[in-house]
Formats: C-alpha cells, sequence, structure tokens
C-alpha cells in the first residue's frame, strides 16, 4: 500500500479506536448509518500571506488530518449535538449541544459562537457545516445530527486545523443526508463560508480549497483571483518539505493590521495609477510598481490621514481605524513582491536542478523575511529558520501561513530530512523550553479520499 493510502487507512483506525473508547451512546440507536471523512492539513509552503491580495499560493497537505463522523437525527428536531475525541488535549468542551433555534440562519450560530465559552467555541467549525447546509436549502427542516471529531493537526498553528475539521464535517454530512457533492471547489466554497459567516474570520478560500483538493506528495497551486485552481506541482525528486509548529500560538489581530495596511498601501497606488490593477494589488509587477511609484510607499500612514486623503479602503473584510498607525509600505511591498516570489519559486521545482531547488530556497528566505518586516514574525520562528538554515541539505525555510507565530516550514533533501527535522526540533526546544512538534509526510485531500460508511456499533 502506498505511504498516502496507509496514511489515510491509519485515521480512519483511529476514528474507529475513538469513537468505541468514547461509548456506545454516542450516535443515535436509530439505525442510521454513520458517514466518516477525513481532510488534511496543509502546509502553507509560500505565498499564503498575500491570498487577499491575488498572488499565487503554493500550499502542501499534511499527513496530519481530521476524520469525521456524521449521523443523521431524526428525532432531534433540528438540534445538533457534537462531540471531540480531542477534549483533554486540547482543553475543550467534549461534548456541545446545539438546539434547533441556532440553525434558523448562519448570524444565528454567529452570535452563539461570540458568546460561547471558548473551550466550546471548537463546536462553531462543525455546527457550522451544518448551518450553511441548512442555509443553502440541503437539509430538511426539523432533522438534526449528531457528530463526532478526531483529529491529530495541532490547533494555533497556522496549519488550516479549522479548515480540514470544516471541509470533513460538510462532507460527512453531504454522504449522511444523500446531497451530491462530486465537485471539490463547490465543497471548498461552502467550508469557506463557514469561517466567514460563523466563526467570523475574514478567510480566503486556500485553507478549504487546499485541504480538498491537493494530492499527497505534491504543492497545490492557486491564484487568488479570486480562485483559480493551477493545479498540483510534485515535489522534485530526492526533495522534501516539512513543517516544525514552534509552538507559539499565531495573532490574529497582526493579520487583520498588516490585511488593512496592505489595502491601504493598494488604494494609494491605484489612485495614482489611474486603475485598480485588474482588481487585485499582486497584478503590479515590482517593476512596474517602481515605474509607478518611483520614491516607494510612505512608510507608515496614520488611518485619518489616509481616510483624508483617499476615503476608503476595497477590502470587505477590514476597514481603517482613523487612530491606528499602518506599515503601508511594508504590507503592500509584501504582496507585490510575494507574487514574483511565489511564481519563481514554482517554475524553480518544476525545473528540478540543484541549482533550481537552491534558488526556490532563496525565495522562502526572502518571503520569510519580508514577514518580518511586515511586523509578521515572532523570534521563535526567526531562530527556527536559521537553525534549519545552517544544513547544507536544507535549501530554504520561511515561516508560514498569517505569521506571529504558528509554524515554520522548511525545503530539504530528502534523504537528510529526518535526522535535520529531529535535530531542528531538538536543539530549539534546548533554548527556547519550548515543545517543537514536526510536521512531515503528505496525504490526499478530501475529494480523493471517500467518504466510508459503516452501521452504529460496529
Amino acid at each position: 500500500m502506498p505511504v498516502d493510502g496507509l496514511a489515510v487507512e491509519q485515521d480512519f483506525v483511529g476514528f474507529r479506536t475513538a469513537l468505541s473508547a468514547a461509548g456506545a451512546g454516542l450516535f443515535a440507536a436509530s439505525g442510521a448509518p454513520v458517514f466518516a471523512a477525513r481532510a488534511p492539513g496543509r502546509l502553507d509552503v509560500m505565498g499564503g500571506f498575500a491570498d487577499y491580495s491575488g498572488s499565487l499560493v503554493a500550499e502542501m497537505p499534511l499527513r496530519q488530518a481530521a476524520v469525521v463522523g456524521a449521523q443523521r437525527d431524526d428525532a432531534s428536531e433540528g438540534a445538533v449535538t457534537v462531540f471531540t475525541a480531542n477534549a483533554d488535549e486540547a482543553d475543550l468542551t467534549a461534548r456541545v449541544e446545539l438546539p434547533a433555534e441556532l440553525f434558523i440562519n448562519p448570524v444565528s450560530l454567529l452570535r452563539w459562537v461570540r458568546e460561547a465559552p471558548e473551550a466550546s467555541r471548537w463546536a462553531g467549525y462543525v455546527a457550522g457545516a451544518f448551518s450553511i447546509l441548512r442555509a443553502e436549502g440541503l437539509l430538511p427542516r426539523r432533522v438534526g445530527a449528531r457528530i463526532f471529531v478526531r483529529s491529530d493537526i495541532p490547533i494555533g498553528a497556522g496549519v488550516a486545523a479549522g479548515a480540514a475539521i470544516g471541509v470533513a464535517t460538510m462532507h460527512a454530512l453531504c454522504a449522511a443526508f444523500a446531497i451530491p457533492m462530486t465537485d471539490g471547489l463547490t465543497l471548498a466554497r461552502l467550508c469557506q463560508r463557514i469561517e466567514n459567516e460563523i466563526i467570523d474570520l475574514p478567510a480566503s478560500i486556500v485553507d478549504p480549497a487546499t485541504v480538498t483538493l491537493s494530492e499527497a506528495d505534491s504543492l497545490f497551486l492557486l491564484l487568488c483571483q479570486p480562485c483559480q485552481v493551477q493545479g498540483n506541482l510534485p515535489l522534485p525528486a530526492g526533495w522534501s518539505i516539512f513543517g516544525i509548529d514552534s509552538g507559539i500560538k499565531r495573532r490574529d489581530s497582526l493579520y487583520n493590521r498588516i490585511r488593512t495596511a496592505a489595502f491601504m498601501g493598494y488604494k494609494v497606488l491605484a489612485d495614482r495609477a489611474g486603475n485598480g490593477f485588474g482588481g487585485y494589488l499582486c497584478n503590479l509587477t515590482p517593476d512596474a510598481y517602481r515605474a509607478l511609484q518611483p520614491e516607494r510607499l510612505p512608510a507608515t500612514m496614520t488611518g485619518a490621514a489616509f481616510l483624508g486623503e483617499h476615503g476608503g479602503i476595497f477590502d470587505t473584510a477590514t476597514s481603517v481605524a482613523p487612530g491606528e498607525t499602518y506599515p503601508v509600505r511594508a504590507a503592500a511591498e509584501h504582496a507585490i513582491q510575494e507574487m514574483a516570489r511565489v511564481t519563481r519559486f514554482a517554475e524553480c521545482l518544476r525545473e528540478g536542478s540543484e541549482g533550481a531547488l537552491l534558488e526556490a530556497g532563496i525565495q522562502m528566505l526572502g518571503s520569510h523575511d519580508s514577514y518580518g518586516v511586515c511586523g509578521l514574525g515572532a523570534k521563535e520562528t526567526d531562530l527556527l529558520v536559521a537553525d534549519a538554515s545552517r544544513y547544507d541539505s536544507v535549501a530554504g525555510a520561511r515561516i508560514t501561513g498569517t505569521g506571529g507565530g504558528g509554524t515554520v516550514c522548511i525545503l530539504c533533501r530528502t534523504d537528510s530530512a529526518d535526522r535535520i527535522a529531529r535535530s531542528i526540533a531538538d536543539e530549539y526546544q534546548a533554548r527556547t523550553g519550548n515543545t517543537a512538534q514536526i510536521l512531515q509526510g503528505t496525504s490526499p485531500g478530501a475529494m480523493a479520499t471517500p467518504v466510508r460508511k459503516f452501521p452504529v456499533g460496529s
């Protein structure tokens, strides 16, 4: 059995074991079968923080995954009960019951997520899938569900744990309610709405699309304008990519500030040029930027000064605060330059030569440095990148996702990957006291993994 196939089987075995340990009363004794679906986490290899500016992104599905089982519950009058096998390890409420009135519309569930105890909010990703399907008219009224989650994707590490749970839940619910779902992009778009409308995060489609449509041992390429799938790019022979979770949780407030700053820079440049560059800042090449703005953008702008001169930004997810000072130049230039870096990175991987892979690593290091200039770095992830760069077998490394902590990804020769990953993690733990989790190996996306059906009590 191929390695990725073995990973999938192991995940379903782990799910069944956790289900048995949770007790026979977990699912309703109605005779309705349980449908289980799997979705992997993802490693943002290049481009992730520039997705909202229209960048190309390169994402890799992880070995770590979420498996979710769903059962139709006709006796619940429309209520949903969710369970997690990860309660103890992640300090979560193990069982959350959500009454039928929360599924009148997504706003009802959004309000619950905002007001619920922190330990119960994880249920929003699971119940959110039910809410979105109900809002789309795809679920019958006065019929609920019972849903069980098992995941080994680290939470808060920037590797799409929430998106994987949402996708696996949506996929399992579609099977449980006989909803045809053969188009992975449609599934991903529905799951993006979970984060936007239920969790209230300005998330793009990158994470749900990756964990739905990716292939093992490949990078999933997506041009975020707004969602143009470019296919899966196999990793060159002899090379691997792995992640190391720093143990430092991401800071979402940083993301919102830098995103706003990038859109401010975009508006300044669009006003100067008299056009919107096709709707995306990343369509402005570095050369065109230098020609348009030879003196570069101002390093910082206050919100009040920007609003007085430019009126507002194009973003619908964030807004400019008059009393805030924003790093406009660094944020905008990151988006412009990241598009060029990701494009060249993908070209180097396609070429596959030794020199090309070393250049790909240089693009990763340039991206990492740009995170720091924007204010999205962290001393712990800087340390991991510096440690990785000392090894001759490592081509490059960078912080991933939205930055501010989280995970570092590393491009390394395969024959040295195990040894180097362990060495970096051990040295990091010795120097910081933080446990570094190695995220190694890949596996297929949700659409490549058939949903499993089994009777209650099996």
